[in-house]
C-alpha cells in the first residue's frame, strides 16, 4: 500500500469519520431518490413541454424544494468526498487523491446541472413580456433546460460511475471494509458508466435500461452507506 508513509488516525477518529461518512450518504440516497421520483418524475412530462410547465406552475414550491435539495446534497457530496479520503488514504494516497479529483469533477458539473432547474423557472417569469401566442415556444425553451439538466447530470455521473468504481477497488483492498462492498460498488459504477454513455449512443437503449440499470447502484451505494453509519471501519493495519 502506497500510503505506509502517512500518519493513519485513531480508531475513533476513523470510526467518527465513518459514521458522518455513512449519515451524509443516507441523506444524499434519500435526496436524489426524492428528487427523482417525486418531483421530477411526477412534475416533468416526457415530449410534452405544455404538460410540463402547467405541472410545474402548478406545484412551483415543490420545484424550488426540489432545487434547494439538490444544493443541499452538493454540499453533502463535497463533505462525503473529504470523508473518502480520510478512510481511504491509508490504504492508497494516490488513488484516494484520483477518487478526490473524479468527484469534484462530477460534482461541478452537476452543478451546473442543478442551475438548469432553476433556470427553468426563470425562463417560465419570461412569459409577462410576451404575446399569448409566443407562450408555446417559450414552454418549448422551458422544457429544453429540463432536458439540458438530464443531459448535464447523465454526464456528471460518468465522472462519479469512475470514482466509486475506484472507490470499490480500494475497499476491496482495504481489510477494514468488506470485499463484498467494494464488489457492489465497482458493479455500481459500471451501471452509470452503462446509463450514461448509452444516453449518448442509443436514447432508446438508454430508455429500455433506465431505471433498471441503476438499481444495482441502489444496492451498492447503499449497503456501504448502511455499513459506514452502523458498522463503521476498523484500523487499518500499520505497515
Amino acid at each position: 500500500m502506497d500510503g505506509s508513509s502517512l500518519i493513519q488516525p485513531p480508531r475513533a477518529a476513523l470510526q467518527s469519520y465513518a459514521r458522518l461518512g455513512g449519515v451524509l450518504y443516507l441523506i444524499i440516497i434519500v435526496i436524489g431518490l426524492l428528487g427523482e421520483a417525486l418531483i421530477r418524475g411526477t412534475l416533468v412530462v416526457g415530449g410534452d413541454p405544455a404538460a410540463t410547465v402547467r405541472r410545474i406552475q402548478e406545484s412551483e414550491w415543490l420545484w424550488r424544494l426540489g432545487v434547494a435539495a439538490q444544493m443541499l446534497l452538493l454540499v453533502c457530496a463535497v463533505a462525503l468526498t473529504w470523508i473518502f479520503y480520510v478512510l481511504l488514504r491509508p490504504v492508497s494516497k494516490n488513488l484516494s487523491l484520483l477518487v478526490v479529483l473524479f468527484a469534484i469533477t462530477s460534482l461541478a458539473v452537476e452543478s451546473v446541472s442543478a442551475l438548469q432547474l432553476q433556470s427553468m423557472l426563470d425562463t417560465l417569469a419570461m412569459a409577462k413580456y410576451l404575446k399569448p401566442d409566443d407562450l408555446p415556444q417559450l414552454h418549448v425553451m422551458a422544457y429544453l433546460t429540463v432536458l439540458s439538466h438530464a443531459q448535464a447530470f447523465g454526464l456528471a455521473l460518468i465522472f462519479f460511475g469512475v470514482e466509486i468504481l475506484i472507490v470499490g477497488y480500494v475497499i476491496w483492498k482495504s481489510g477494514y471494509i468488506p470485499k463484498a462492498i467494494g464488489v457492489l460498488m465497482q458493479l455500481a459504477g459500471v451501471c452509470y458508466l452503462i446509463n450514461s454513455f448509452s444516453m449518448v449512443l442509443s436514447p432508446a437503449l438508454a430508455s429500455m435500461l433506465f431505471p433498471a440499470i441503476l438499481l444495482p447502484a441502489l444496492v451498492g451505494e447503499s449497503a456501504f452507506c448502511l455499513w459506514l453509519l452502523f458498522k463503521g471501519v476498523g484500523q487499518p493495519a500499520q505497515r
